[in-house]
């Protein structure tokens, strides 16, 4: 999975991800979230269950604790080492979503939770879901849609500007709002949308300050905003942050269906 962070103050990309990711899982929710992912695999106890794009392996950590043997896959060669270090007991993987290291119909369930924005052919990606699969097998898809970041601002135009083009410089921003004619048109039956919107405020939002100077630098860097509006419109959240004040809301889409 990626946030699309940038170096923080170790300079490593790899570790600004992990302790955004972190930061993002820390918020008021979020383990909702991902619960919520787990119960939708309607998996029993024993279950293989693939992660793909798994990041630092926490679902991977989460999903073992429920009683399923779950494999992490994660395209990021760092990535993988990390959530290793974290779990030297966790089965994490070096894999792409469209190649995945697993056999025919090995696993009864597949998650990929905020990673299909990020691929540029999500259908082979699906495609390959339903090879690893086994029949009656489950798939949860999880993800943001990047048009729609909701950010409390006393400028509404720049703001509106700066969400959509960032959204732009996303491989694939509205992935999400696809899930389920990708999943039809894959030919997986069952399809179901649920739509879970996060709301971070106040204090507990401010670990997320460098995500907003991210989508502002990225904004800055396709020159749809200026480096003086983006400096600003970062000053002004950061001011906001101080004060309590910070608003953000994200509708986050989870997808399920089944394999036949």
């Amino acid at each position: 999975m990626s946030t699309h962070t940038s170096p923080g103050a170790s300079g490593d990309p790899v570790t600004s991800l992990v302790a955004l990711l972190d930061a993002v899982d820390a918020q008021p929710g979020a383990k909702e979230l991902r619960d919520r992912s787990y119960e939708l695999l309607r998996l029993a106890p024993g279950a293989c269950v693939v992660d793909v794009g798994c990041g630092a392996g926490r679902a991977v950590a989460e999903l073992n604790a429920r009683g399923m043997r779950a494999i992490g896959v994660d395209a990021a060669g760092r990535m993988v080492e990390a959530a290793r270090r974290r779990g030297p007991e966790l089965d994490v993987r070096l894999g792409d979503a469209g190649d995945l290291p697993l056999e025919d119909g090995q696993a009864a369930g597949y998650r990929a939770d905020k990673v299909y924005h990020e691929l540029a052919d999500p259908a082979r990606a699906l495609a390959e879901a339903r090879r690893v699969l086994g029949r009656d097998g489950r798939v949860v898809l999880v993800g943001q849609d990047w048009d729609t970041f909701v950010i409390d601002s006393d400028d509404w135009s720049l703001t509106r500007t700066i969400v959509h083009a960032r959204a732009d410089a996303v491989t694939n921003p509205r992935a999400a709002r696809g899930y389920r004619n990708l999943l039809l048109d894959a030919g997986f039956t069952d399809v179901a949308v649920e739509v879970h919107t996060g709301v971070f405020t106040g204090t507990a939002m401010f670990p997320l300050l460098p995500m907003l100077s991210g989508v502002a630098d990225a904004a800055r860097r396709a020159g749809a905003v200026t480096a003086r509006q983006a400096r600003g419109w970062i000053e002004e959240q950061a001011e906001r942050g101080r004060r309590g004040r910070l608003f953000l809301a994200v509708p986050m889409f989870l997808a399920s269906a089944t394999r036949p």
